[in-house]
């Protein structure tokens, strides 16, 4: 048979297939072979013999792609949350969460949460700074459920990584698009003897038909992977300008007739953007500098 994994701990793998899931370890030969399976993996398993033994993992199949932090594969796209308010978004954390994603090659949207404690004007602003630079944007209240539509559109039909601070509302959105998330699963609790309190593990929730939202403490953490010459690359209002500056590899810091800083001028391109990729062009210069 042929399944999802849904939810990996101490060994074992809760597998989805057609509605329903099954307990599995993973083969001996996958072992051997190094092949350790990971949430969002496509798998077949052989069904347990008895009721009392574990299904079998015996193949993985080729991964679109792998997030390491969390640990999870074949994922459609990133869903970024911030808070409008309590706490305040910072802007510069928010573009380094995209940058990683970007690094990754994964599509990625943005949620501003806690709509209901922020003017319409003042989430209208921040929208159209990504917007502009080509990330799909969102806002939500948990009060009001005002936007919850839109965004089960965008999620459904695809497996979704929620990343973002603590503090800003995704385990309260998880609860609400997907009920049964806080509930443990019993057969592994009792198979490998934990209580009910198990939270470091990532899992898949369904959301519907092949929709899944993932949700885990790994990815509050940001470490933007890149260079000074590859940085400009993870912006996308920056590469589709390529070409157009006056030097072939333009950094777009001091160099004359440069179309990015013509773009921020004109305000094509948000200056708060510009500025959190000069940010990190210092930071990349001192940490090649003393690292």
């Amino acid at each position: 048979m042929t399944g999802t994994i849904i939810k990996g701990i101490a060994g074992f793998y809760l597998v989805e297939h057609e509605g329903m899931r099954f307990l599995c370890k993973a083969r001996g030969i996958l072992r051997k072979d190094s092949q350790k399976p990971l949430v969002g993996d496509r798998v077949e398993f052989e069904a347990a013999a008895t009721e009392e033994s574990e299904a079998s993992i015996t193949e993985i199949a080729a991964r679109r792609n792998v997030l390491l932090r969390p640990a999870v594969s074949n994922v459609d796209q990133v869903l970024i949350v911030l808070a409008l308010k309590k706490p305040d978004p910072q802007l510069f954390l928010l573009d380094e969460y995209l940058l990683m994603v970007e690094k990754q090659g994964i599509p990625a949207g943005i949620l501003w949460n806690k709509a209901d404690l922020a003017e319409t004007e003042e989430w209208r602003q921040y929208a159209a700074i990504y917007e502009s630079a080509g990330y799909p944007v969102f806002s939500f209240s948990s009060r009001s459920l005002e936007g919850l539509d839109g965004l089960k559109a965008f999620l459904k039909g695809k497996i979704t990584v929620l990343a973002g601070p603590s503090g800003v509302g995704k385990s309260t959105l998880t609860n609400l698009l997907c009920p049964d998330a806080r509930m443990e699963t019993g057969e592994i609790s009792r198979k490998i003897s934990r209580g009910k309190q198990t939270t470091r593990h990532t899992e898949l929730f369904p959301m519907g038909e092949d929709s899944y939202l993932l949700d885990t403490p790994g990815f509050t953490s940001v470490f933007v992977d890149a260079d000074q010459d590859s940085l400009r690359e993870l912006f996308p209002e920056f590469w589709k300008r390529e070409g157009q500056c006056r030097y072939s590899g333009c950094r777009h810091l001091s160099e004359p007739d440069c179309s990015v800083k013509a773009a921020v001028a004109s305000g094509e391109i948000s200056g708060s953007r510009y500025e959190s990729y000069r940010r990190l062009m210092k930071e990349l210069s001192e940490r090649r500098r003393y690292g």
